[in-house]
């Protein structure tokens, strides 16, 4: 049993009500059973409960045990002092606040009907190996609950991303452009190099960039002499090319003072990569998209299609860079595939426009950031393969997101009484279509 059932059970109020009464003997109508609290503090705020001749407004805290309280040091805790009703499965222990004052108690365990509770276990207790908690169950789910609660679980996650971006907004003293600049260079390691990348992003600040990003074979030198990527060796000793660039990046290097900085080269990954995500071909995709787009941040934010910002991501890479997977390893490198571009409008342009429209108040400007999703192909993988085999609507990237968040934050971790497919099909034994 998890403590979540009985949020569920409060927030709903699905128990016996008949003669309702405290541990204590007093008897207790819920006029307002509360919101729940998303931050610290009490489970639900602004409940509103008469308990025996008074009439209380205050919050209320919900334990499996009644000793959970003291295991957690609520009694310690003054934001608890404002609880006015302790409900609990079991009243193994009395409470007090800060003050010693006893907090009424509300045992519900005995309340709770067993059809609601078998209903719980069945999905929670799902074995891990089945694809969703509630599969067996989904036929009793009817379309609109499921896309509805994957247009939820899409809003969530795009939430999550803009809440990222904005930390890195004001991690970098708010600057628009330099957000819009770590966010595009981390994106580009594609999972498996997104780390150093966001770290190279640091290594080249973007005012060094910017004095540089006109000249591209400056630009090189100093992306890919801060990746750690010129180093002579038995690949590069006879390559002119690569030899240049690494002597340009040394007079840059001392004149900006950026050894310190410096990435090596075994801090980037290739295991199980195909040549054309090797982290040099990624670097060079990046050197010619930040050679010929000078401005990121307003070329992001005022494109109105899809068709618009793959245009702005096909920029070419520089000569060497496509005739090369590595320096001084030749090889025909195709150019950024549409595929990429797609996962970079998901993974970048729409959090970051989404983030802006938040911070300056136009909500005109998230709209249109997430229409942009509808436009995107879906993604398919081993994940949002096991909600289309079971009917979910996943005809575009926004499903995806949606499903891949459903994934993340309702089915794995079984969060199934905050779904609303898992709400419903605890609360209704049979739902018809």
């Amino acid at each position: 049993m998890r403590e979540d059932f009985y949020h569920y059970v409060w927030q709903h109020q699905y128990y016996d009500k008949l003669n309702l009464r405290t541990t204590g003997g007093e008897e207790i109508q819920v006029l307002r059973p509360g919101h729940r609290n998303a931050d610290a503090g009490p489970d639900f705020l602004n409940a509103r409960l008469r308990i025996g001749e008074v009439e209380w407004n205050g919050a209320v805290e919900i334990h499996l045990r009644a000793s959970d309280w003291a295991r957690h040091q609520h009694q310690i805790d003054p934001k608890y002092d404002q609880v006015i009703l302790h409900v609990v499965a079991s009243a193994d222990a009395e409470v007090t606040r800060t003050n010693g004052s006893v907090i009424p108690a509300l045992a519900l365990q005995t309340r709770v009907a067993p059809e609601l509770l078998a209903r719980y276990h069945a999905l929670v207790e799902a074995p891990a190996a089945a694809p969703l908690p509630c599969a067996p169950l989904l036929q009793l789910v009817p379309e609109i609950t499921k896309t509805m609660m994957t247009e939820r679980a899409l809003l969530e996650r795009v939430e999550h991303k803009a809440d990222a971006v904005m930390t890195l907004h004001d991690s970098l003293g708010q600057d628009w452009e330099a957000t819009a600049y770590h966010a595009l260079m981390a994106a580009f390691g594609f999972q498996k190099n997104s780390e150093p990348l966001a770290r190279l992003a640091k290594a080249v600040p973007l005012p060094v960039l910017r004095r540089h990003r006109h000249d591209q074979r400056q630009l090189e030198a100093l992306l890919f002499g801060q990746a750690g990527f010129l180093v002579e060796n038995e690949e590069t000793a006879a390559d002119d090319y690569i030899r240049d660039l690494r002597q340009e990046h040394d007079f840059l290097r001392h004149k900006y003072s950026l050894a310190e900085t410096a990435l090596q080269a075994h801090e980037w990954n290739y295991l199980r990569l195909r040549p054309a995500n090797f982290p040099p071909v990624r670097l060079g995709q990046l050197a010619g998209l930040l050679h010929a787009r000078p401005a990121l941040f307003d070329a992001l934010l005022t494109a109105q299609s899809v068709a618009a910002l793959t245009e702005f991501f096909q920029a070419p890479a520089p000569e060497y860079w496509r005739r090369h997977f590595r320096p001084g390893r030749p090889g025909k490198v195709p150019a950024l595939g549409k595929s990429s571009i797609d996962l970079l409008i998901t993974n970048v342009v729409v959090p970051l426009r989404v983030a802006y429209a938040r911070h300056v108040g136009q909500p005109a400007v998230v709209e249109s950031s997430l229409a942009l999703l509808s436009q995107l192909p879906p993604e398919h993988n081993q994940y949002t393969d096991v909600y289309d085999a079971l009917g979910f609507a996943h005809r575009t990237a926004a499903e995806s997101q949606g499903l891949l968040a459903l994934h993340k934050q309702y089915c794995a971790p079984r969060r199934c009484l905050h779904c609303t497919i898992g709400s419903r099909l605890v609360q209704q034994p049979r739902v018809a279509r």
